[in-house]
């Protein structure tokens, strides 16, 4: 076993634990003390763990499966109607503004990378929030959900279209191959009888049998590994896979559907996802953003950024009749993003398309938007800041 990858598991553990003595004063999602926590022990300040393969493919587990936490948590019936109808139109705006904004900064791919993570909305960050304040069945619930699957399930598709090995004609093409087989795959798990899959699936809940958590690996690594072969991004296999899956158990036991989820989210958020975000607080370039003044002073620029691009047009679908005081929330909670920032820049600075330190320029100001658009979305939605949980997971 490596020592830097004890390190990191110590790490997973303090985060939580600063999260609950923090708690009284104020509620922090976790990822931020991963990302901080993986930012001190890493080269930028203690130097204690390095990058390296192992934990490079370890976090990449990681990043799959939260996609696939993201994909089950997906209501495609949030995405019809005048919301969702209004935050896909918002979504295209967002992008457009995005793209346009970032050759600006940096014209060619590098454009390409910054307006797709300008455009992103971080629906698992959202999810745990809402569900803590009551709020994931209210109208600005259904709100912030399908914001969050168009702001998850777009970039995907850009990242597909824009950032894959093909030009982008042949990648649509191969695109639209992948995604009838995937909807071959979603509307079978949602048509077909699962009544034998759902009675196996309670049969061996407290079992060594497991066969719940081993048909989600089976789905997971298969669409993955469909979206590889493809030379699509594995992230929409992943984020399809969680969909599939939703698909199969709607129709199972309440009781039997809480049980699996609860053992798939103690994989992802109590193992692989941790991984994920310490790993990218360690390969965080906080030197670069620390040895240039105006590099550091872009971060909160870039916040902003994501504030206009990505917020702003959310306030289309915030619903009818809405006080501004609600839209201000739906706009602070539209531009709440990490994930796909930190997906997308990881892809610019692998393909040399952007520099580390413009990579931790966005994904700082990723950080802060997790950090401080939640907490002030819902103190002017009336809801007390007590309200988010120090175990909100990204």
């Amino acid at each position: 076993m490596q020592p830097d990858f004890v390190l990191i598991a110590l790490v997973a553990v303090l985060a939580p634990l600063l999260g609950r003595i923090l708690a009284p004063w104020v509620r922090i999602p976790v990822v931020v003390f991963e990302l901080v926590l993986g930012i001190i022990v890493g080269p930028a300040v203690l130097g204690w763990v390095h990058p390296d393969d192992f934990l490079h493919t370890l976090s990449q587990f990681g990043l799959a499966m939260l996609f696939f936490v993201a994909g089950t948590e997906m209501s495609i019936q949030s995405l019809g109607g005048r919301t969702g109808s209004r935050a896909i139109v918002g979504w295209i705006i967002s992008i457009v503004a995005g793209v346009a904004l970032g050759f600006i900064v940096a014209p060619g791919e590098a454009a390409i990378i910054i307006g797709i993570a300008l455009a992103s909305t971080a629906l698992g960050t959202l999810l745990p929030i809402l569900r803590d304040a009551g709020e994931l069945d209210t109208a600005f619930g259904r709100t912030i959900g399908a914001l969050g699957a168009v702001g998850e399930f777009g970039p995907l598709i850009a990242i597909s279209i824009f950032l894959g090995s093909r030009s982008p004609g042949a990648a649509t093409i191969v695109l639209l191959v992948y995604l009838l087989i995937a909807a071959g795959a979603v509307v079978w798990a949602f048509k077909a009888p699962q009544g034998r899959l759902h009675r196996f699936v309670a049969a061996t809940l407290h079992t060594s049998g497991q066969f719940a958590v081993r048909v989600v690996l089976l789905i997971l690594i298969a669409l993955v590994t469909l979206s590889v072969v493809f030379g699509i991004d594995m992230l929409l296999g992943a984020f399809t896979a969680g969909l599939v899956w939703r698909m199969m158990m709607r129709d199972a036991d309440h009781a039997d559907h809480e049980a699996v989820e609860s053992k798939i989210e103690a994989i992802a958020f109590g193992f692989l996802v941790p991984i994920f975000f310490v790993y990218t607080g360690v390969t965080f370039d906080l030197r670069s953003l620390l040895e240039n003044p105006l590099l550091l002073a872009m971060v909160p620029v870039a916040l902003l950024a994501l504030f206009v691009v990505r917020g702003l047009p959310s306030i289309l679908a915030a619903p009818a009749g809405s006080r501004p005081r609600e839209r201000l929330s739906v706009a602070l909670m539209g531009a709440t993003g990490l994930p796909i920032i930190v997906a997308v820049t990881s892809i610019g600075t692998e393909h040399k398309l952007i520099p580390a330190s413009a990579a931790s320029v966005l994904v700082g100001a990723g950080m802060l938007s997790v950090l401080l658009f939640p907490i002030i979305a819902m103190a002017l939605r009336g809801e007390r800041v007590t309200t988010l949980s120090a175990d909100d997971e990204v």
